[in-house]
């Protein structure tokens, strides 16, 4: 890139300053995860809008950390976002009025210039894939309150959701972990999420109405959108993807468990996709085919170990027969064979997601039809199935956490500013 260039995008883009981050701290920015160097003190040349600012506290030697802590923010142009490091806490913090306007002059004067790090472009498509549908309001409605989100502050969810033999391994890792802090009920501080009913109950309706009802979440999925999204479909999918990046890259549970239900909710649709709600179905699965491409991404190298203790949940009860997902594409796949005629756009992204699925994760989608406009012919090139090393029962139950292993044992962690050129 070109001097001059290079300098538009640094007074154009954001600017995150994060002053007094400890050596061997973990900071990451939307899909971007650094290693802190010891003359580190932020990212420059963000790109407008929203982005996701996780981190994580590491001892002295690096090689324990505490659990994520993740904010969303939007970035307006040339705007200086300043955090410090809370040493007590072990967090990042909100400094004065007073003391940010001097910081952000001093940024605009490029005088931290060469303690930045640049925000890597080239993995900029991916975030926005990520992201496309979260808008400011999107993340103001959601956000908890701080606008922190951990799963240290979700003691409610994780004492009372059933567990697995691998959830239980990372509440007991919590629990021993150097860095656990009891935090009481009271200072629970949960995101705002829309409450998704599992079943469908009515007053007046019983029977085989009520069995309809269930099956077809059509009209729940309506009733929501009118009563908690304000009738707009790209609301609901801003917190589709808000709950994704939330468990994705800050590890919450919560937000794992808000994505299974809005899932469950859009692929329990039977009406919906061809009748009433074409364009968002379209959308929909658009917005879950980035997500699963990029969380199942295996193609990268961790180049410091940060974090790699992650890697110890990889164990068999990932590995199970039963996987909501699987049952949730697999009968969606089978409706669209059946539906006739089915918009082209919905047909194609489809198709994408189940070639994905199949050729990521070994999953066999057995649709018998010959003529089928999901069918493909067994030299179509399209329908050939890449070895992979996951199961084909694959549990996506503990899939979060399986992408949360694999964004950090393999995601590229940069040692950042340990160059002499920052110096």
């Amino acid at each position: 890139m070109d001097p001059d260039a290079a300098l538009g995008l640094v007074k154009h883009g954001a600017t995150l300053l994060l002053l007094d981050v400890p050596q061997y701290n973990v900071v990451g920015l939307d899909t971007q995860m650094l290693s802190a160097g010891p003359n580190f003190k932020g990212i420059k040349m963000i790109p407008p809008g929203p982005h996701f600012v996780y981190y994580s506290s590491s001892s002295r030697d690096g090689k324990e950390f505490s659990p994520i802590i993740g904010f969303f923010i939007d970035a307006s142009p040339s705007e200086v976002i300043v955090r410090r490091w809370d040493q007590k806490e072990e967090r990042l913090v909100i400094i004065s009025e007073e003391e940010e306007e001097r910081y952000c002059q001093a940024v605009k004067s490029l005088e931290f210039d060469r303690q930045l790090g640049p925000y890597n472009l080239s993995q900029y498509g991916d975030w926005k894939h990520l992201s496309n549908f979260i808008t400011k309001s999107v993340i103001e409605r959601i956000e908890p309150i701080g606008g922190e989100i951990t799963v240290a502050c979700e003691p409610g969810m994780v004492k009372n959701t059933p567990k697995t033999a691998m959830e239980k391994a990372l509440v007991e890792q919590l629990k021993t972990s150097k860095f656990s802090t009891s935090v009481d009920e009271s200072q629970s501080r949960r995101c705002y999420y829309t409450s998704i009913p599992r079943v469908i109950k009515q007053k007046g309706i019983h029977g085989q109405e009520l069995t309809s009802l269930n099956l077809d979440k059509t009209q729940l999925l309506e009733s929501l959108l009118i009563k908690d999204y304000g009738s707009s479909e790209d609301t609901l999918l801003g917190e589709l993807q808000f709950a994704f990046i939330a468990f994705l890259m800050g590890q919450s549970l919560e937000a794992f468990l808000q994505w299974k239900s809005l899932v469950s909710l859009l692929f329990g649709c039977t009406e919906a996709p061809f009748h009433t709600r074409t364009q968002l179905f379209t959308k929909f699965i658009e917005v879950v085919y980035y997500q699963l491409k990029y969380g199942l991404q295996k193609d990268c190298a961790d180049t410091s170990g940060a974090m790699g203790q992650a890697s110890t949940l990889l164990d068999d009860s990932w590995f199970s027969a039963d996987s909501f997902l699987h049952h949730l594409c697999k009968d969606f796949f089978s409706l669209m064979q059946d539906a006739s005629p089915v918009d082209g756009h919905l047909l194609s992204w489809t198709r994408k997601l189940r070639e994905l699925l199949e050729n990521s994760l070994g999953w066999d989608f057995q649709l018998n039809s010959a003529v089928d406009g999901m069918h493909f012919e067994e030299n179509d090139e399209a329908s050939a199935s890449i070895p992979c090393s996951f199961s084909h029962s694959f549990s996506f139950s503990h899939l979060s956490f399986l992408f949360i292993a694999q964004l950090l044992q393999f995601a590229p962690v940069v040692e950042m500013l340990d160059d002499p050129s920052f110096s």
